[in-house]
Order: C-alpha cells, then sequence, then structure tokens
C-alpha cells in the first residue's frame, strides 16, 4: 500500500504546460530523511538564459508518519532570486515574499498543514580581485509543509507558480498556451 502511494505521489508530479523560461528537471533526492523522497531542481531564464530563479522541490514520504509532520508527506521547498538592493533593506518586504508563497499555494488549492518556513535578504560585496563585480542583493524563500493527499500536483503548481513569481515573470493569460524548451 506504502509503495502504491509513493508511486501514486511521484506520478502526480508529472506537469505539463510548464512556460518556456521555467527549466524543471529531476536531480537526487536526500535519502535519510525518510525511507522514500524524490527531488526536482528548478531554473527560471530569461531569453538570453540569464537565470532569473532557482530552487528546489522536495517530497518526503514515511509510510508510518513522523510525529513533526503530523502526515505521511512532506514538501521541503527552497526558491533564491536576485532582488533590487533597495529592497533588501525593507523589513516589511519579507512579509510580503511570504504572503506569496501563501498565495500561489491557496491559488493551486494545495491542501496541506504544519507550514513553516524562513525568507532571508541577503548582500554579497566582493573584494579583491573581485571588486570590479557589482553588489549582488538576493531573496531566498525556504518552506515545508505537510501534504494532507499522496497527489502532489497542486503543491507543486503553486510552488512553480512562487518560483515565477520571484523571478519577476508576467502570469501568462487565460487561453494561452505555454510552449516548454530544453537548454
Amino acid at each position: 500500500m506504502a509503495n502504491e502511494q509513493w508511486q501514486d505521489a511521484v506520478a502526480s508530479l508529472q506537469v505539463t504546460g510548464i512556460r518556456p523560461e521555467i527549466l524543471l528537471e529531476e536531480v537526487p533526492a536526500p535519502s535519510r530523511l525518510a525511507p522514500f523522497s524524490a527531488a526536482l531542481a528548478v531554473d527560471a531564464v530569461n531569453a538570453d538564459d540569464e537565470d532569473l530563479a532557482s530552487g528546489r522541490f522536495v517530497v518526503l514520504h514515511d509510510p508510518d508518519g513522523q510525529p513533526t509532520w503530523d502526515g505521511q508527506f512532506r514538501v521541503v521547498t527552497f526558491v533564491k532570486a536576485p532582488i533590487e538592493s533597495d529592497v533588501v533593506t525593507d523589513d516589511i518586504f519579507d512579509e510580503v515574499a511570504w504572503s506569496w508563497l501563501m498565495e500561489c499555494l491557496g491559488d493551486s488549492e494545495a491542501e496541506y498543514h504544519h507550514l513553516s518556513g524562513t525568507v532571508t535578504r541577503t548582500v554579497s560585496r566582493s573584494f579583491a580581485d573581485l571588486k570590479d563585480r557589482k553588489d549582488e542583493s538576493d531573496l531566498e524563500i525556504r518552506a515545508s509543509w505537510t501534504a494532507s493527499t499522496p497527489d502532489l500536483s497542486a503543491h507543486l503548481r503553486g510552488w512553480l507558480q512562487l518560483v515565477e513569481t520571484c523571478a519577476g515573470l508576467q502570469p501568462i493569460p487565460q487561453g494561452i498556451t505555454a510552449i516548454a524548451r530544453t537548454r
């Protein structure tokens, strides 16, 4: 039964209609956190293949459940994207970034509980032989939650919407079909 549940969960991660700026691929998953795991990596790029955002979507499954999860499926996510330098000092931006996650999960109608996470803003300044580099400011959103069902498609759709939001991509209008591409 558990193996069948896991196979159903993995099958639900097969998404279609991903916009061309989003490059999604399966990557090695952590093996010590749960009996079953799967991971996806994403890169959001512009027409010139410049990185706009990147991230990971990891699914952990323990047929016996784990007390801290209060369930059998745990989704663990990470998104990183460059941000404007003036935003990095705006304390309210953390709340805004977290609200993006909440909106994206809500829009996708993902059923979850035990949500937790962090929003981090960083500034990198280069010195010595790297002094000619521009300062870099980044946003990182790390979040995890317990999926209420083995169907993880809504969770992945919500997370991909978050990646698009962090990358600054405009929503694709209703009725328009995205054509996927490969790098």
